[in-house]
This record gives C-alpha cells, structure tokens and sequence, in this order.
C-alpha cells in the first residue's frame, strides 16, 4: 500500500519489483500467473484480457459509465483508457506503481494509492468501477463496498464483477508467476452474485441492474 502524496507515474516507478509475481504479470509476454489460496487451490488471472481490448463484456460495462468514473484497481488501464477515447473522464487507482505507468504510459490518468487512503473528488465520482475481481480488495468486501459507495455521487452507481460461481469466500492468497515463485500474503474475498445482493442489503445499497455477459457476471448498486 502506498502513502504519503499522490503518485501519478509515466514511465517510471517499477523499480524493485523485479521478483514481484504481480509486477512481473504487468510485464507483456512473461507467461501465466496464478492467484494462490492459503489452502493450495491456484486461480489463473486474465492478463490477457488487461492487455487486449476492451471485449464484448467490458464494452457492457462502459455502456453504462456515466463520468466522472473511478476505476478501483486499475492495472494497465484497459477501461479508463476506454472511457477517455469515448469522451468520458476516468481515473484509474492501482496499489502498483508498474500498473500506473503503464495506464500513463498508454495514454490514460491514473494515482498510484490504495482505495483506502484518501483519493481526489470523494463523493463526487459518478461511476465507481470494481471489475475483473477486485471486489476482493483488502478482503473485506463489506468494507470496500462501504468505502466506495461513499466515493459515488448520491445519484452516482457502483458497478461490480461477481464471480460466476455462487462463492462468498474470505481468504488469505499470494500472486504467483508460472514457475512457482510466489509473492507475499495478502488479505483477498471472492463473492458470487447472491452474496453481494446481501452485503449490498447489510450496507443500504440498492441493485438498480444487473447483466451476464459470455461468462463474466456484473452488478450496478446505488444509494
């Protein structure tokens, strides 16, 4: 997690992060890597798809953005990028300095910060993005979902990818690269559609749409 003052990186801001899993994933072309769970199971991550274009599931997704959009957890910057060339300002966050000079370097905006430190417009962001996963954040979706509605506008929307299989899982996982290496423990939460319907009651969030598109699930919530 980053602090201190806000980071808003081009070309710069990899070093030391030679042997991270993750920063290394954010490098084209270094193969595979896997979300490892404390009890051993391993999960591939899509880095093809935080490279290639925007695909039918996202471009849903952008449909709905109305802007300012927040794009929480960024990586290179696929959707923000988007929504720029679309006319619509958005601003990616990633905790990675790697994953916000590329977003830079790719011609998007993005602030190297954790969602939940402080960040620039709080309660003034119309769309706030939680895709390919990132609703495991910190791995207390209660308390992401919490913070970011209090990013949002008051008419503003939240809009989250759930996992498609029907999982509410609190759990601790490490990134690790396609030879094994594995990077430090982190706090991480997978959660299916029927469990965010109910931390979104617990939080006085509302559903106001939710769409399936191939195999990737999404749900938009309001005040």
């Amino acid at each position: 997690m980053t602090t201190g003052e806000d980071k808003l990186y081009g070309d710069e801001g990899d070093e030391g992060d030679e042997e991270d899993p993750y920063a290394l994933a954010l490098r084209p072309g270094h193969g595979p890597v896997y979300l490892r769970l404390a009890d051993g199971r391993r999960i591939r991550m899509p880095v093809h798809r935080w490279y290639a274009p925007p695909s039918a599931a996202d471009t849903t997704v952008l449909e709905r953005c109305v802007g300012p959009v927040l794009d929480v957890g960024c990586g290179p910057g696929r959707l923000c990028r988007a929504l720029l060339s679309r006319g619509v300002f958005a601003l990616g966050v990633d905790i990675a300095p790697r994953a916000v000079a590329l977003t830079t370097g790719l011609g998007g905006i993005a602030l190297c910060r954790s969602v939940f430190e402080r960040l620039p417009a709080e309660g003034g962001w119309q769309t706030v993005l939680l895709t390919d996963g990132n609703i495991g954040i910190g791995g207390d979706p209660r308390g992401l979902l919490r913070r970011c509605g209090g990013l949002i506008t008051p008419t503003g929307l939240l809009v989250v990818e759930v996992d498609p299989h029907d999982v509410e899982e609190l759990c601790a996982a490490r990134f690790e690269d396609f030879r094994g290496r594995g990077g430090p423990l982190f706090p991480w939460a997978r959660l299916g559609e029927r469990a965010l319907h109910r931390a979104a009651e617990d939080l006085a969030l509302r559903v106001t749409d939710q769409w399936t598109s191939g195999h990737r699930r999404f749900v938009a919530l309001g005040h």
